[in-house]
């Protein structure tokens, strides 16, 4: 005998049930392989049998150890410094490739900092792997501000009842109809370092004075004119999120506003804003989630260069899943993905959660 709920909604559990196949045949399956993949050794392709590692591949990931440096000294005791002054000390792969220190066999200097006359050196197992993590919160950490804040400021200014604003609407939003491959090939020219659009503009402006600039060539740079050019693109997909919800606060509570005096920045902290909370808590949601899913701009633009300064997660797990052909590395680097997502979406509505 069937139950209430299968004889009340049989017509919807039949038109949800391919939905339903299809998410766990293209999602939740191929996420079930993948993080079985990441406790093997699984390759590509291989004549080896695959074998069963546990955390290996996670441990070869996120490896991380701290040692210190001593300066080096001379027969007299005093400490030995180089043409330039600065202080000498031993190499890192004196302690790495030393077995006498198992526990940092095959890990690499990451980055240092001085701490008196030691050095504290900071060592990896993966230091790519660890570039890459950094570079991926980086860019999260200043593209929600930036696209959202000016997705936002852009709405504010197109919901107006004035002559012309749809044709403003359109240019807003046309660079995220064009494909993102086109977008980062169109940047990548303007970003050139010889003949540029940017390095011609700043260069008129100041009248010759501006030395060009290879954007993308160089490790201080290439991450910022990446983050730059992804806030530009993706500003009036946003642009439109925040304009549906500008649209469903009433207009009374601008009118009453208006009677009371209120200023513009008044009205806008206690009118707009709060009408704006499930609005701004899903287009933070949708921020984060892009950012961290950052690819496309990276492999048409640097590959992942210059020395490694605009490598990220999903470009090293692509980099490494076929071009490497290592599945288990790429499985393993994805997985670790999925769980920082998580955690953060988690995060963010607990933070932005309706308090009564």
């Amino acid at each position: 005998m069937a139950s209430k709920l299968t004889r009340s909604n049989g017509a919807g559990w039949a038109f949800a049930l391919p939905g339903f196949a299809l998410i766990a045949m293209f999602i939740i399956v191929p996420f079930l392989f993948g993080f079985w993949f990441s406790l093997t050794n699984q390759r590509l392709v291989s004549p080896n049998p695959t074998e069963f590692l546990g955390l290996a591949n996670y441990e070869d990931l996120l490896g991380l150890s701290v040692i210190t440096l001593e300066p080096e000294r001379d027969a007299a005791g005093q400490i030995v410094r180089d043409d330039t002054g600065e202080i000498s000390y031993p190499r890192v792969r004196k302690i790495t490739r030393n077995p006498d220190f198992p526990q940092y066999q095959g890990m690499r200097e990451w980055f240092r900092w001085s701490s008196g006359d030691n050095a504290i050196v900071v060592i990896a197992s993966d230091v790519v792997f660890m570039k890459s993590l950094t570079n991926t919160f980086i860019f999260v950490l200043f593209i929600v501000p930036l696209q959202g804040g000016g997705a936002l400021l852009l709405a504010l200014l197109i919901n107006q009842k004035l002559r012309g604003i749809n044709a403003f609407r359109t240019i807003y939003f046309m660079p995220v109809v064009i494909s993102i491959v086109v977008i980062s090939l169109l940047w990548r020219f303007i970003y050139d370092g010889s003949d540029g659009l940017l390095n011609n503009i700043l260069g008129a402006l100041s009248f010759g004075l501006f030395q060009p600039v290879d954007w993308l060539g160089r490790t201080d740079t290439a991450l910022g004119s990446i983050i730059v050019m992804s806030a530009w693109q993706g500003v009036g997909f946003h642009m439109v999120i925040w304009l549906a919800g500008l649209q469903t606060i009433p207009p009374t509570l601008y009118e009453v506003a208006a009677i009371e005096g209120s200023s513009a920045w008044q009205t806008f902290r206690y009118v707009t804003w709060p009408g704006l909370r499930n609005t701004a808590i899903l287009v933070l949601i949708v921020i984060t989630m892009q950012g961290f899913a950052l690819f496309s701009q990276i492999n048409v633009m640097t590959k992942g260069g210059p020395l490694d300064s605009t490598q990220t997660l999903v470009f090293q797990a692509v980099e490494r899943g076929y071009g490497k052909q290592d599945i288990s590395g790429g499985s393993a680097i994805s997985a670790i993905l999925f769980v920082i997502v998580l955690m953060i979406s988690l995060i963010q509505r607990y933070l932005t959660r309706e308090r009564r």
